[in-house]
């Protein structure tokens, strides 16, 4: 781990540079992540002594619940992302780029897609690897797809969706879901190829594509496991990562708000099978953002009590596709806010004709 940490930027000092990873000046503080970071850590503390606090306003008692509830489901998913941001930097950028394969094909999105789809982590712990991913080199349809297919579809989170909803429906869903991640990825790569949107700029100083086994085989046993080493990995990956720190926390403070005022249990009775119920779903899961551990059990009430499979479907899609927090990431990592807002332009379509497709199935 030590002797790689600086080695694979030594070739490419331009590209880092460059790099987009963060807006907030190195010596000015952050105040949105020292804001809603504070904020999540008071409601998390209140969480753990309200049972003393007897005169707790309701408002205060479900943000801390919420906070509490979401902190305590998400926690595993950003540590683990946090850790592979922090090896990811150790790793060779041509390295990366020739195991996502070159972008604007349909093997190098499918190559993204699966990568997403098997990658264990929640809906913020892909969204800090994938930024890392594009800072690698990927390209802007694959950092699309990776993103699109994956939140969801750990394997934790499709075991809990087989439970809840059985094995037919969950199978449908990551089918689905990989089907919009590939097409999604392919259009963006597309519309960058077209000069509609740019491209990444650590994709132009690219070495040539290298042996991926041989190449991760020999830094494997190059490595070298001390304390010092996993210190440093954890460091590299917590200050990578800060970006979407301070939007995952300002979006805990805001969903939670969110939901001390709108009560989620009238998704399962008034978000039916219906064209309107569906522009309803999307609408609520546009406003309400929850973590993909909290959107999973609410997107099986809607399959469950309402009957609606697609408006599950699209309440799992749609919240990945409107997410503010992926928005505001994807609009500061690339600093572009036409490749943020094409997200949900290209995404949100094609869930609505598939949910639609899936309560025609499901009646």
């Amino acid at each position: 781990m030590a002797n790689h940490c600086h080695e694979p930027e030594s070739a490419a000092p331009a590209v880092q540079a460059e790099s987009p990873c963060c807006n907030t000046p190195k010596n000015k503080p952050d105040y949105l992540l020292i804001v809603s970071g504070t904020i999540v850590l008071l409601c998390y503390a209140n969480a753990l002594i309200a049972d003393f606090w007897l005169g707790m306003p309701l408002w205060l008692q479900v943000m801390s619940a919420g906070v509490y509830e979401l902190i305590n489901k998400m926690w595993w998913g950003l540590v683990a992302a946090v850790v592979f941001v922090g090896l990811l930097e150790r790793v060779p950028r041509e390295l990366v780029t020739s195991a996502l394969g070159a972008g604007g094909t349909f093997r190098g999105i499918l190559r993204a897609t699966m990568a997403g789809l098997l990658l264990d982590l929640c809906s913020h712990g892909i969204l800090m690897v994938g930024t890392k991913l594009y800072e690698r080199g990927a390209s802007l349809g694959q950092l699309i797809a990776f993103l699109v297919s994956s939140p969801w579809n750990s394997l934790s989170l499709t075991i809990i969706m087989v439970t809840l909803i059985g094995l037919q429906w969950s199978l449908v869903y990551i089918v689905l879901s990989m089907v919009i991640g590939l097409i999604s990825g392919l259009i963006f790569d597309a519309l960058v190829a077209r000069g509609s949107l740019p491209e990444n700029p650590a994709r132009r100083n690219n070495q040539q594509p290298v042996p991926v086994l041989p190449e991760l085989k020999k830094l494997i046993s190059s490595a070298r496991i001390t304390p010092a080493g996993v210190g440093a990995v954890l460091w590299d990956g917590l200050k990578d990562s800060r970006m979407v720190f301070r939007w995952v926390f300002f979006g805990l403070v805001l969903a939670t708000a969110i939901r001390a005022f709108v009560p989620l249990d009238t998704y399962a009775t008034l978000f039916g099978p219906t064209v309107a119920g569906l522009f309803m779903t999307l609408v609520a899961a546009t406003i309400i953002e929850v973590c993909s551990e909290g959107s999973t059990p609410i997107a099986a009430d809607l399959v469950t009590r309402a009957g609606a499979p697609g408006n599950g479907f699209t309440f799992l899609m749609a919240g990945i596709a409107t997410d503010y927090t992926e928005i505001v990431v994807l609009r500061d990592l690339t600093k572009s806010w036409k490749i943020a807002l094409f997200l949900p332009l290209v995404c949100v379509p094609q869930v609505l004709v598939l949910g639609w497709m899936l309560n025609q199935l499901g009646a």
